[in-house]
Order: structure tokens, then sequence, then C-alpha cells
């Protein structure tokens, strides 16, 4: 666990990876805020932190107080955060998260639409600081010509990652947002080039792979799936057969890495699946205990591990599980409240 890692053009120091975690402390347009820079400085000693899910549209963004990277003022607030985690030696690379159909326009600005592969509202609800619980907003279909603006937002929220010092992106493609959406037969109803068999409805996630892979090489891009993953009212037929058209041709770009959850209650073995594609390159993720992990590198199952609720409350978790120090438990009340309470309260060891 405690090796170097090169995954891309990625050099990690450990293999204990930052995995991406929602934790609305963005200001309400969402620009990074003081206490973002601090919460990933405190985090940096990761062999590579995954930021939160990062808007690259306004259309992208669908919870409250998440961050964006869509506008240069916006990049310029990630800079801070990326010279933090840089200045502790750390590695920082951007999710970019387009939610689609999963958002409420009460956490969305003035002006910007909720959409999707095909007007299918999900079932469920999303919080808002306005008016609590409300239900899912309904969705507008996205046109051919919208698409390829989507692709292009995508695009353009790497160039901005890039200047504003991140050292990678993440294409976010499992729960049940926009790219699963798309992949998804059971959200994705469209009758021309992006609708109808495997290859049609992956089309859009690997266009945006595509994309992004062209602003500074694929070397820079990772991409995160959950095959079968039901969150966010996503369905799919044949999840295999999905899955394996998506991985197929994304292995073909040469990407840095394949960050995949596993799913023990699915139709699909995800990790066996995603190491057909990635047999040299792959993060594993949910629920792994530091024994696990190692395990799980020393057999090669995975190059690394990502973990998610044990770096809430253990900002220097990589020194705990070197050291075998108990590890501090997550106070679940304040996980997405306003503030440091939860957030960067959690002190480390000494």
């Amino acid at each position: 666990m405690f090796e170097p890692l090169q995954l891309g053009d990625l050099q990690l120091r450990n293999r204990v990876v930052m995995a991406p975690m929602t934790r609305s402390r963005a200001a309400a347009d969402g620009m990074p805020t003081d206490t973002m820079v601090e919460y990933y400085r405190q985090r940096a000693s990761a062999g590579m932190i995954i930021t939160e899910g990062v808007a690259p549209s306004a259309d992208g963004l669908g919870y409250c107080r998440t961050p964006g990277i869509y506008n240069p003022a916006q990049a310029a607030a990630w800079r801070r955060v990326t010279d933090a985690v840089h200045g502790e030696g750390g590695l920082i690379v951007a999710q970019l998260m387009h939610v689609g159909r999963v958002a409420s326009a009460l956490n969305k600005p003035a002006g910007s639409a909720t959409v999707a592969p095909s007007a299918i509202t999900a079932r469920g609800e999303i919080y808002t600081d306005q008016q609590g619980m409300q239900p899912l907003d309904s969705p507008r279909a996205l046109s051919l010509s919208e698409i390829a603006e989507v692709v292009v937002d995508y695009r353009y929220a790497t160039e901005l990652a890039y200047e504003a010092g991140f050292d990678g992106v993440e294409l976010h493609c499992t729960s049940g947002y926009l790219p699963a959406q798309f992949f998804s037969s059971g959200t994705n109803t469209r009758q021309d080039n992006y609708g109808g068999s495997a290859e049609n409805r992956c089309r859009f996630a690997l266009d945006v792979l595509r994309e992004i892979s062209g602003v500074d090489g694929a070397g820079r891009v990772g991409m995160r799936i959950c095959p079968d993953n039901p969150f966010n009212d996503l369905q799919d037929d044949d999840p295999q057969e999905t899955f394996d058209t998506l991985l197929s041709k994304a292995a073909e770009f040469g990407l840095a890495y394949l960050h995949t959850i596993r799913l023990p209650t699915g139709r699909v073995d995800n990790l066996a699946l995603g190491r057909k594609y990635f047999a040299a390159n792959m993060i594993g993720n949910e629920s792994y205990s530091a024994v696990e992990a190692a395990a799980a590198i020393a057999a090669g199952a995975v190059e690394a591990v990502s973990f998610g609720r044990d770096f809430i409350a253990n900002p220097d978790l990589p020194r705990r599980i070197r050291e075998g120090r108990d590890l501090a438990r997550m106070d679940f009340a304040t996980l997405y409240t306003p503030g440091e309470e939860g957030y960067t309260s959690y002190p480390p060891l000494n």
C-alpha cells in the first residue's frame, strides 16, 4: 500500500487514494471556499485525492452547495485548493460530474436547465436549502446539437481544471448521473445514434472521454464506474453487455486508470469486469478495510484502493494505516451541513 504507483501520467506516492465525496461546502455560485482549501490540504498525504463531483456546466449542477468548474473565476478559486495540496506534496484530480436529471431547480442557477438523454423523471427526492426535500425535476431530453454542446462543456471544464493546477480529471460514469443515464436502457429511450443498441447508448460517454483526452492526453484522465448500480433510479436490462461495450472501447484511449466500485449484490462482478479491460491500472472502491485493501493490492486484484468515509474523520489516514492506529469515526449528522464542523474539524494524530 505504501509503494509508489504510476497511473498514466500520474505519479502516486502511495496507493491510499481519497475517494470523491459530495460534502456540500461550496458557495451558492459553485465557487470553492476557504474551508474547502483547508479540507483538501489536510488530506494531501493520500497517494491521490479525487475531488467531490465538480459540475462542467450550470446545467450539470443538481445538489445544494456543490462546486463547478465552468468559468475562469471558479478555476481561479480551485487554484487555491490545488496549490494547498501541492504544497503538502500531494496529487489531486478533479472529478467531472454532470448530474443530468438528478437535480432540483432550487439548487441550480437561474436560467439553467435540467436535462437528460430522455424526458424520464427519476423517482426520488433531493434536499434543497430553501424548501427541504423536494421531488426530482422532470428533465428535458437533449437534442443532438445540445449533446454536442455538453461534450464541449466537458472539454472546457477539463481545460479549466488544468489551468487551475489539477493533475488530472476523472469522468464520473456512475451513481445515476448523465453518462450513466445515456448508457442505461431504462433511462435512454432515444431512437437516434445515442439510443437503442449498447454501442449507441455508450456513445455519449465515449465522446466525452475522447474530447477530454484530447486536451492533454489520456494519461491524465480516469473514469469511475459501478455496473448495475441502481442509485438514483438507474436501470439497465443487461449491464454485462453495456459495460463490455463501454470498457472495451474506453480501454483503447489509454486512460490513466479505471476507478471501479464493487457491488456485491449486483448481477455483474464489477472488479472482474474492470480487470478484463484494465489489466494494470485499476483503483478499487467501496468499504475496504485497511487489511482488505492491502491484501487486494498484494494479490494484484487492484493497483490501489480509494477510501471515502475513513478519509472524512481521519485526515491523515495513510499514516494511521501505516502505523496501525485506530481510526476515528465520522459524524453522520454533519456530512452535508455548511461550515467547518464535521468537515475540517477532525484532528490529525498528535
